[in-house]
């Protein structure tokens, strides 16, 4: 496949076997050893480590007042490639001297197997197992294992900081809304300033989840406590393919958040917020969807249409109040979520 980004020792280091490496490039990088204060683990304002496959960890010399504890993650659906290259261009920026680290940034790239093939997973749905009781064997309960380890010891070595995880997906449809949030299910309220830095990043909706999850930005709000989105940029398409300008101002705030500053802000009023109503189930193997498959996000449904049907426990007709669909896919696996019915929601205290 195509290199999405200039892959620097940095990006290398990181991407090692999820895209293509210049030869030349793996010369000069030790993936097995990273010796503290060598010369290839510094970087302008800071150093990096490998923690894990997938997973580093960028240090600062010195974080700025206004510096959280940041963890930003993605390709935990593998075939979700836009925010791979977004993040993949801030560190080749931040090691090009273009940006200086500022805070504490632990990068996560999700599903590594799952990335190399170009699949949304590769047995099952990583993002419904981050839970500590998590009881399941594989590739992805052993990998989600894996990564609720390594942000359990990053937020415990920045004790004194604000925790952040932004976990940045896209859709597999299009929607009425291409860049929308989802706050995840919590006892944490979300701060108005995060709303305000979402405006300026042009999210243009935010869906309230309305109970317990268990995808990776819950792990981190449900244990941690922390500020949590999980942040749907765009549709799903395969590297070089994703239309990347419209994103530059999310770039801009993650941009920020690295660097330790405080991210630009703009009032909510190009934003919508709706709230969970319903969850479609898919109970049994005769569920199916009463609407076509391209269905964008955010359809508005009437009320008395039906929407899903199957076994005696699958059916679901619309009542009194029209519903929208978010995340539609009957094809999942049986007791998973086939579809998110919402509403609109008031605009919350900015």
């Amino acid at each position: 496949m195509p290199n999405p980004f200039p892959l620097t020792g940095l990006t290398a280091l990181l991407f090692d076997g999820c895209i293509d490496i210049p030869e030349g490039i793996r010369t000069v990088i030790d993936f097995d050893a990273q010796e503290p204060g060598a010369p290839k683990d510094s970087l302008p304002g800071g150093r990096y480590r490998l923690a894990a496959p997938g997973v580093l960890e960028l240090v600062p010399d010195a974080a700025g007042p206004q510096a959280r504890a940041v963890v930003l993650s993605v390709g935990i659906h593998g075939n979700e490639t836009a925010p791979i290259e977004l993040l993949g261009d801030c560190l080749a920026r931040l090691e090009s001297g273009l940006s200086r680290l500022g805070a504490p940034v632990l990068v996560i790239l999700g599903n590594l197997e799952a990335i190399r093939h170009g699949t949304r997973y590769v047995s099952t749905n990583l993002n419904r197992l981050f839970r500590r009781d998590l009881d399941e064997v594989g590739r992805e309960p052993d990998r989600a294992r894996e990564l609720m380890v390594e942000v359990d010891a990053f937020f415990a070595r920045h004790p004194g900081r604000e925790r952040l995880h932004y976990d940045l997906h896209t859709a597999i449809r299009d929607s009425r809304y291409p860049r929308f949030v989802v706050e995840p299910y919590g006892e944490t309220p979300t701060q108005p300033q995060q709303w305000r830095w979402l405006a300026a990043a042009d999210i243009q909706a935010v869906l309230h989840q309305h109970r317990h999850s268990w995808t990776f930005s819950h792990y981190s709000k449900h244990y941690h406590g922390a500020q949590t989105f999980t942040l749907e940029l765009g549709r799903a398409l395969p590297f070089g393919a994703n239309d990347l300008p419209p994103l530059a101002p999310m770039k801009r705030l993650l941009d920020a958040l690295i660097a330790g500053q405080e991210p630009p802000s703009d009032d909510l009023a190009g934003m919508v917020f709706f709230r969970v109503e319903h969850e479609l189930l898919r109970q049994s193997e005769a569920f199916r969807l009463c609407f076509d498959d391209d269905t964008p996000n955010f359809t508005e449904f009437a009320p008395g249409t039906p929407l899903a049907e199957g076994s005696a426990d699958d059916g679901f007709t619309v009542g009194q109040r029209p519903l929208r669909v978010v995340f539609p896919n009957a094809n999942v696996e049986l007791g998973a979520r086939a579809a998110l019915l919402v509403s609109p929601a008031p605009l919350p205290d900015s």
